[in-house]
């Protein structure tokens, strides 16, 4: 039997940008996608802590030691500059590997969301 479990977490980060004309996704300081196991084009849940939205994209990385979270696309109309985020990642596995399994969580320094 596969279970889903949280396999990466980013813990509120601030969002730096929402650019509505942008194709789609959710950039991400290449520095912070690392420290959580993050991958280019995996899914990615989104909640928001500022208005309660919860949405769903992929990650593309963002300039390493930037700090950058930036919605794109239709996902921008969800979040406001300096809004605050928690990036879930989930993965499936088999229930007693899901057991022992240690996700990534990552807390990053909230003002400028890089690793401290």
């Amino acid at each position: 039997m596969l279970v889903q479990v949280v396999k990466s977490k980013i813990h509120r980060v601030k969002v730096t940008g929402a650019d509505l004309n942008y194709i789609g996704s959710i950039t991400i300081d290449e520095d912070l996608m690392d420290a959580a196991n993050i991958i280019e084009g995996e899914r990615v849940q989104i909640v928001n802590n500022n208005n309660g939205e919860r949405l769903e994209t992929y990650a593309i990385p963002g300039p390493r030691g930037s700090g950058e979270i930036t919605l794109n696309g239709a996902a921008a109309r969800k979040v406001a500059v300096n809004d605050v985020l928690i990036l879930i990642v989930y993965a499936f596995m088999e229930f007693e590997e899901a057991k022992n399994f240690k996700p990534s969580l990552v807390f990053p320094n909230e003002k400028d969301n890089t690793l401290t």
